[in-house]
Order: C-alpha cells, then structure tokens, then sequence
C-alpha cells in the first residue's frame, strides 16, 4: 500500500495486492488515517469487477459516517453497476473535485 499526502486528502495506491485483501488492509488500517478524506486510486488494477468493489463498501460508509470523504477511482466498472453509497469516479481530478464539494457541504451543514 503506498500513501501519499495531498492538499486535503490522503491518496492510498493499490500495489498489486488483490483488490478484496487490499480492502480488509484498508479497513484493519482506518485508526491510521481515520481523519483524513480518502481517495484510493485503482487505475493500476486490471480486470476490476464489481463485486471487488463492494469489497470496500462498509469501510467507505464507516469512513463517511466520520464526516470524511471516501473516493474510490477506477473507470473498469460502470457507476450503475454500484450503491449510491459507495463514490467511484474515472480519474483523480474528479476526485479531487468531488472531495472539495464534499467539503464545501460539510461547511455548509448539509
């Protein structure tokens, strides 16, 4: 797992592991960036499915319960095929631009 520190979040990279087990890492791991908006950029893995992604679903709910932002990035799977709660966006610019809006809201109160 590679991390590196942004402006206002923590970019986490997958690095080869199997997506599901990179998930239960994530998740055992939530204590070391709990308060922090999260992006986990998983443009580098090849053959995503769904259902992988779902791996990280109740560490994105925790994590947004907390008043963070949890952004999975990935273009491998369509956002139709996911829950509403669990944020997939194609590129990290559109990550970035979803954290400043969740931030803006959270600022706002909403």
């Amino acid at each position: 797992m590679k991390t590196t520190e942004k402006e206002n979040f923590l970019l986490i990279e997958n690095e080869g592991e199997d997506l599901t087990n990179f998930a239960s890492d994530l998740t055992r791991h939530h204590s070391d960036f709990k308060d922090q908006n999260i992006v986990v950029n998983l443009k580098s893995a090849s053959n995503v499915a769904s259902k992988e992604l779902l791996s990280f679903l109740e560490l994105s709910n925790v994590h947004r319960n907390d008043n963070k932002s949890f952004v999975l990035v990935t273009d491998a799977v369509g956002i139709d095929e996911l829950p509403e709660e669990l944020v997939v966006v194609p590129t990290l610019q559109e990550a970035e631009d979803m954290i400043q809006m969740d931030e803006i809201q959270r600022d706002l109160g909403f």
